[in-house]
């Protein structure tokens, strides 16, 4: 499978960090022309520093709320068969900083403390969530 991906993936990736179009603009382009026109992004225009800083800051932020929040309500959320209770808020906010910061250390059980939901939508996401979207090709 992997061997078979490698052109492809290749040659998408390629033209998203060369920003160069690619078959995902037609079906994708106006969704992204109403995320920046709603966040005030000029897609033309470069970021500064200090303005991909604060971006970073933000989206790390936002991710580490929706965390924290998953592994507090897991109790009461969706793919729990097991009924794992709500993580203790202070093991829920150690988990949330440390994968928003990538440092990952873990003072838990993922199988015998988190649901299905809080390991899916919450641990593999911050841990593998690129930092821009990879479905559309844009501009680094």
């Amino acid at each position: 499978m992997l061997l078979a991906l490698v052109k492809p993936l290749g040659w998408y990736m390629a033209r998203v960090y060369q920003g160069e179009p690619c078959g995902l603009d037609r079906g994708l382009g106006w969704l992204e022309k109403l995320i920046y026109r709603l966040g005030g992004v000029d897609p033309g225009r470069e970021m500064s520093w200090k303005s991909y800083a604060v971006a970073v800051l933000v989206v790390n932020g936002i991710g580490l709320i929706f965390l924290y929040a998953l592994l507090r309500l897991q109790h009461w959320l969706p793919l729990n068969p097991q009924g794992f209770p709500a993580n203790t808020p202070d093991s829920a906010f150690n988990t949330a900083v440390s994968f928003a910061s990538n440092t990952n250390w873990q003072g838990y059980g993922g199988e015998t403390t988190m649901s299905y939901l809080a390991q899916m939508l919450g641990l593999t996401v911050q841990n593998s969530c690129p930092r821009r979207p990879a479905w559309r090709c844009w501009r680094p």
